[in-house]
């Protein structure tokens, strides 16, 4: 028999975890009424305002797996920096990069030597030509959608519903609940209403793909291969086909943001499935968490762009930036392709996230729970659904805020932390068994609260 879940036992073990976390924070909280001063919201940016609890903990160190709070607590990072971190905080050869390359100039707007390498690597990885560089994956998702307008003279652009390409305004759309496009709850003033600018459809429709291409004026289809900021939601059978076949039939570009999907493997989703997209779009930890992201494309775009390129004007048109592939970020970007991020770290860490989900399904099949657990590469996350959703529309209802807090924080107060705004977990190699088995352990204690 499938348990009911009691809401207002929730709210109770809610209301008591938020104060057990009070009890052990409070130099966090010191320090969150001091920043509030001159902080909006008493953070540095304002996603920190969503973490579970009510006010953020505040680090002290951090290096591998591991991270310790301004009150002694210490915790395994299942987080990692919502990817930023994946390759471990601080990996060693990154460290060393850095150190030596900040003694010999940090930004010149003149590349070193070492760019020539990075290039020749993002070539090997995911088989496309040539690259350009920026500081965020926002950026070169703006930058790649810009040149496939100015190629195409085309001005829409396609995403899907519920997607995550970062602050790009034209991805803020969303489907309402009949499935008519509105600009996405909450998108904050918007410069343009999205719609002037953007489709939307869901992801794995290809009748509803191919409707919003017929019409011949979108540049680009802008899409993760595996969406993952609303949850893990992995392509149907042959829906990358018909992407590919589409987007080339009615002379859309394809640009895959394989910023989160870097997880499945060291040419992320697109080397480990054989995609063949006109742009590649990639940040987040790149270089080991210093700021960096690339942009890569085909030959034929390569020479299309460079055709209607105003060499003379290339400064002041939308894409570049003075510190976009300044030597420190080379530098990091290049020790971490060559030293962290190779085959055998994602062997190590795909071990180990198998190891998490099994014992996560472990305890979902012993209390006989509605809920299943989704993995991509070293990225795993459990779900309060019984069917795994096909697009971003059934994630989004699926989504339970109280419950998602809950869990969180239970995990939180017991020196585990998880990715905020969702339940997943991103294991890196230094993660130890040990740690996963935790995890198992807390997990089981958060559902024996609940349906015990």
């Amino acid at each position: 028999m499938t348990p009911t879940l009691n809401r207002t036992k929730l709210t109770q073990l809610l209301q008591a975890e938020e104060q057990l976390f009070h009890k052990n924070h409070p130099k966090s909280y010191e320090l969150y009424q001091r920043a509030r001063k001159s902080l909006h919201g008493g953070v540095p940016m304002l996603w920190m305002v969503r973490w579970a609890g009510s006010f953020p903990v505040f680090v002290k160190e951090a290096k591998g797996a591991r991270f310790t709070d301004v009150d002694g607590n210490s915790y395994i990072d299942f987080c990692l920096g919502d990817t930023g971190a994946m390759t471990g905080h601080s990996p060693d050869a990154t460290v060393q990069a850095v150190n030596e390359q900040i003694q010999k100039g940090i930004t010149l707007m003149l590349p070193y030597e070492d760019v020539i390498w990075v290039g020749e690597e993002l070539q090997r990885r995911f088989k496309l030509p040539y690259w350009q560089f920026a500081l965020t994956a926002t950026d070169a998702n703006r930058f790649a959608l810009r040149m496939a307008r100015m190629i195409t003279g085309r001005q829409k652009i396609l995403v899907f519903n519920y997607c995550y390409h970062g602050s790009v305004d034209e991805t803020l759309i969303a489907l309402d609940e009949e499935g008519t496009p509105i600009p996405r709850p909450n998108n904050m003033g918007p410069q343009i209403d999205p719609r002037e600018t953007s489709k939307v459809i869901e992801f794995n429709d290809v009748a509803a793909l191919e409707t919003a291409l017929s019409a011949r004026d979108v540049a680009a289809v802008l899409a993760e291969p595996a969406m993952t900021n609303i949850g893990i939601i992995h392509p149907e059978p042959g829906y990358h086909d018909a992407l590919r076949e589409l987007t080339r039939k009615y002379g859309t570009y394809l640009i895959i943001d394989e910023t989160h999907t870097i997880c499945t493997g060291p040419g992320g989703y697109t080397a480990s499935f054989g995609l063949q997209p006109d742009f590649l779009t990639l940040g987040k930890p790149l270089a080991g968490g210093v700021p960096a992201a690339v942009y890569g494309f085909t030959e034929e775009v390569s020479q299309a762009f460079a055709a209607k390129l105003a060499v003379d004007d290339a400064d002041v048109g939308g894409i570049g930036g003075t510190l976009a592939g300044n030597a420190l970020s080379i530098a990091a970007m290049k020790a971490t392709l060559q030293h962290v991020l190779t085959d055998e770290f994602y062997a190590r860490a795909v071990k180990l996230q198998e190891q998490f989900t099994a014992g996560v399904e472990g305890v979902i099949a012993e209390y006989n729970l509605p809920w299943i657990v989704k993995r991509l590469g070293n990225r795993s996350e459990y779900w309060f659904r019984p069917a795994p959703p096909k697009n971003g529309g059934e994630a989004h209802a699926a989504v339970d805020p109280e419950l998602d807090r809950y869990m969180h924080l239970f995990a939180l107060n017991r020196g585990i932390l998880m990715t905020p705004f969702h339940n997943m977990a991103l294991i890196s190699p230094d993660i130890s068994p040990v740690d996963v088995d935790y995890h198992t352990k807390v997990f089981r204690e958060a559902v024996q609260s609940l349906f015990g």
